[in-house]
């Protein structure tokens, strides 16, 4: 699977990039999605103005409906807000970001975590993947 990173930030995502490449070597998808970096402010926005949801939150995703196009969706995720919740949460901020970027993921696949049946499936598949990264949960 193709992933098309892009920073609208002012962080250095080198070292992201490295691992989201980790994250996703196991995933066999002929289709690719655009992993977007962006600061609070800007998620905040999108949040308000695409779920009426005004504050920021961690990652959003936006799947593809132009099936003629090869990518799947768009997923924006707020560095500074990963950085708070793998603080919050005691563990590293790469297993952090990782998560976030499945997540998103998962959601532009069909993943919903609407009820507990969905939240199960999902959670298992995103600690599927983040096993294959060595990324568990500690």
């Amino acid at each position: 699977m193709k992933i098309n990173l892009y920073n609208q930030t002012s962080e250095d995502i080198k070292e992201i990039k490295k691992l989201l490449k980790k994250v996703f070597r196991s995933i066999k998808q002929k289709n690719n999605m655009q992993i977007i970096f962006v600061s609070q402010e800007e998620i905040r926005e999108l949040n308000k103005n695409f779920r009426n949801i005004d504050k920021s939150t961690d990652v959003l995703s936006f799947p593809n409906d132009d099936e003629l196009d090869s990518s799947i969706g768009d997923v924006f995720i707020s560095i500074e807000q990963a950085r708070l919740q793998a603080n919050d949460y005691g563990h590293s901020f790469e297993r952090e970001i990782g998560f976030l970027a499945v997540h998103g993921y998962l959601h532009l696949l069909g993943f919903d975590h609407h009820s507990e049946s969905e939240e199960k499936l999902m959670i298992e598949a995103q600690e599927n993947i983040l096993k294959k990264a060595k990324l568990e949960r500690k």
